[in-house]
């Protein structure tokens, strides 16, 4: 640590993040995937350290200290940061029509998943829950679909991956969310069937589940469950 108010280490990338944190795993999985050395600083969500606002005035994780001083917040800038700084990683497609492709995908991942595993948990009232369970699970239908068409481009390679048997940037920013339905199934007794209009969804989680670029950053289900019980009102276990 140099004379600076906070901790990192010298001549390499400080990572400040939180285990249970999904944005926080999004990040080091995209350092794992480049095969970049980092390492982390571990931020209690509940406890924060009173000098991690020198490196994140928002205090929010993550939050990244490259080794020549620059700081950066925001998971997916980060995850495109080291997609960008190596390129040798093969972390995007060159393919300008490609790229655009993968970055609609990220945003209807979050867009129509996260934002409703979020409001289902949030939900109070059961007749909200309801609604917001079914609002999820169109969501995972339209990413059903998306995933089966992008394996019908050249790209997709047939799957089981966005780009065919390659674990890459569209897991690295993805996946994180989909390890939350654990969370979901726990206080809102959500699963997603298994029939047709999910197959694909399936297929897609089943590969990522088995792969280390999940499991090797996937917090133990029981951690994940208690950490997020502070987002459901009046959580039982």
């Amino acid at each position: 640590m140099a004379a600076t108010a906070y901790p990192y280490k010298e001549n390499t990338y400080t990572l400040y993040s939180n285990a249970q944190c999904p944005y926080s795993q999004r990040a080091r999985r995209a350092f794992k995937a480049a095969k970049i050395p980092f390492t982390v600083e571990e931020i209690d969500l509940s406890n924060k350290p009173e000098w991690y606002h020198l490196v994140n005035p928002q205090l929010k994780v993550p939050a990244l200290r490259t080794p020549e001083g620059d700081i950066f917040a925001e998971s997916l800038v980060i995850s495109e940061y080291v997609a960008d700084k190596f390129p040798e990683a093969q972390l995007l497609s060159s393919d300008a029509t490609e790229r655009a492709q993968l970055r609609l995908f990220i945003e209807l991942f979050a867009s129509r998943i996260t934002t409703f595993i979020y409001r289902a948990l949030r939900a109070a009232e059961k007749e909200d829950q309801e609604k917001e369970k079914e609002s999820l699970l169109a969501g995972v239908r339209a990413v059903s679909e998306e995933l089966a068409r992008q394996w019908e481009r050249p790209s997709g390679k047939g799957g089981p991956f966005w780009y065919g048997d390659k674990f890459g940037f569209a897991e690295i920013n993805t996946v994180s969310f989909a390890g939350l339905f654990v969370v979901v199934a726990h206080y809102r007794g959500l699963t997603i069937p298994r029939t047709e209009e999910y197959a694909a969804f399936h297929r897609w989680f089943d590969a990522v589940k088995e792969h280390p670029g999940f499991t090797d950053v996937k917090s133990a289900d029981d951690k994940l469950i208690e950490a997020y019980k502070r987002f459901v009102p009046k959580a039982s276990s």
